[in-house]
This record gives C-alpha cells, sequence and structure tokens, in this order.
C-alpha cells in the first residue's frame, strides 16, 4: 500500500533538514514524498535538491497560501492513502508511516489520527504542550474535539468524497475539513494511542494575536457552515486546550 506524503515549505531552510530527515529515517518503503514550495529564496531549495534520492516530486512557484500549496500535493499524489508532515514537523519516530500502513492493511477505514507532542523551537527534544486525541465518538465535534490535524492519514477513497481544503479559509481551512469528513455518518475512523508528531510551537494561527482572533473567526464559520455547531462549541473547542499543558505521566 503507498502512502503519498506531502511537505509544504516557504523559506524553510531552518527546519525542513529535521524533517526531510525524520521521513528519511522511516522503516518503510512504498512511500512518495512530495515537496510543493512556495518560491523559497532562502536555501529551501538547495536542501530539496540535496535530499532528490528519498523526494519523489517537487516543484517550487507561488502559491495562495498554505491550503492552496497542500491542494497542490494532493493533486500530484497518487498513493491510496495520503498525510501530511510540515516543514516545522518531524515524524516522530522511524515506525509511524510502517504502522500507518500496517493499520490500513488490517483494517478498513477512512481516517486514521494520533496523538501530538509541541516542542520548542530550538529543540525538538524538550515538549511543552502534549494533544492527546483518544478515540472519535460520535457527538464529539459539537463539543469541540477534533484530532490534531498533522497526525492524519486518510484514504484517497475519503478524500474523492470530502475534496479540497476550502481555500475561503486561510487559517482553519484543516479543521474545516475535518469537519467535513468527520461528519459523513458512514465514516470509519481508527486512533492510534501514540505520538507521531512533533510540532515545533510558533505556527500561522498562533503567530499574532490578529491570526488568533481570525482564527477563531474561521473556526465559526466552519462550525457553522458544516452544521457542527456555534459558539459554545468553540469555547469548548479552545478550553480543551489547557488540558494540553498538563505534564503526562
Amino acid at each position: 500500500m503507498k502512502i503519498s506524503l506531502i511537505t509544504v515549505t516557504y523559506n524553510s531552510a531552518k527546519t525542513l533538514e529535521a524533517t526531510i530527515k525524520s521521513v528519511r529515517d522511516q522503516k518503510f518503503e512504498d512511500l512518495e514524498y512530495i515537496i510543493i514550495d512556495g518560491g523559497s529564496d532562502d536555501g529551501t531549495i538547495d536542501i530539496i535538491k540535496e535530499n532528490n534520492d528519498i523526494i519523489n516530486s517537487w516543484i517550487s512557484e507561488p502559491d495562495a497560501g498554505l491550503y492552496d500549496a497542500m491542494n497542490k500535493g494532493i493533486k500530484m499524489s497518487v498513493g491510496e492513502v495520503i498525510g501530511f508532515i510540515h516543514a516545522d514537523d518531524i515524524l516522530a519516530d522511524p515506525d509511524i508511516l510502517r504502522i500507518v500502513c500496517q493499520k490500513y492493511s488490517e483494517t478498513n477505514f477512512h481516517l486514521l489520527y494520533g496523538d501530538l507532542e509541541y516542542v520548542r523551537a530550538d529543540d525538538l527534544n524538550k515538549v511543552v504542550r502534549y494533544w492527546q486525541s483518544g478515540q472519535f465518538k460520535p457527538g464529539q465535534l459539537r463539543r469541540g474535539w477534533m484530532p490534531p490535524h498533522p497526525t492524519v492519514y486518510f484514504s484517497r477513497q475519503l478524500f474523492n468524497r470530502v475534496g479540497l481544503f476550502n481555500l475561503e479559509y486561510r487559517i482553519s481551512a484543516d479543521y474545516e475539513w475535518l469537519l467535513r469528513a468527520l461528519s459523513i455518518p458512514s465514516i470509519r475512523v481508527e486512533y492510534l494511542p501514540r505520538v507521531m508528531v512533533r510540532m515545533r510551537l510558533g505556527g500561522l494561527s498562533n503567530a499574532s494575536l490578529r491570526n488568533v482572533i481570525a482564527k477563531s473567526s474561521e473556526d465559526l464559520k466552519a462550525l457553522k457552515n458544516n452544521k457542527v455547531g456555534g459558539v459554545r462549541t468553540l469555547i469548548l473547542k479552545n478550553a480543551s486546550k489547557l488540558g494540553q499543558f498538563v505534564r503526562r505521566n
């Protein structure tokens, strides 16, 4: 079973090497690795070329933002299963893709997700927050639950039904996509109870107070447009993040 893994970059020279190394270290061979670059001029392209032996396809051209680039990657991909590893993130250990493939081969489901660790930008071993997803249950979306998007792998069958990321959402298109997908009554979901991704702190949605406000506004729009909830759901969603700062046993 082929997995298509997509990395989106733009002036990511400081972090991309670690991301690619985490892909190179995977104990999995049937991988299609795609990089979509937005026209970097900081050395990112040099890093891509230096690792061309494990990159199946890459392009570098202007885009309309993160989600436009992610859509390009999906359109280029051919794998039965699709996932993303962003240029600020790393796969948590060398067995991640092997286990994802094993789970998809054993069980007939549409979407798999796991847990995520937030780490310091200057120390990938320093965990600051831990997002333990837990099992998906009907009705959880209305209570603000959502799996961490960087850990999500979805089948091409599900993508063909749900479609691309909606570019009307500049910051929350991943959240809106997951609302669309997880609202399908017949969707089959698998939870992998292990850390799948380590994410550096400092993403787009938290880059400034303006972005935090814009993120909440877009989240609310996504909830309403998908008839999942409203202000109460948004409050519960944001409040659930507080538990991520509690140290694991």
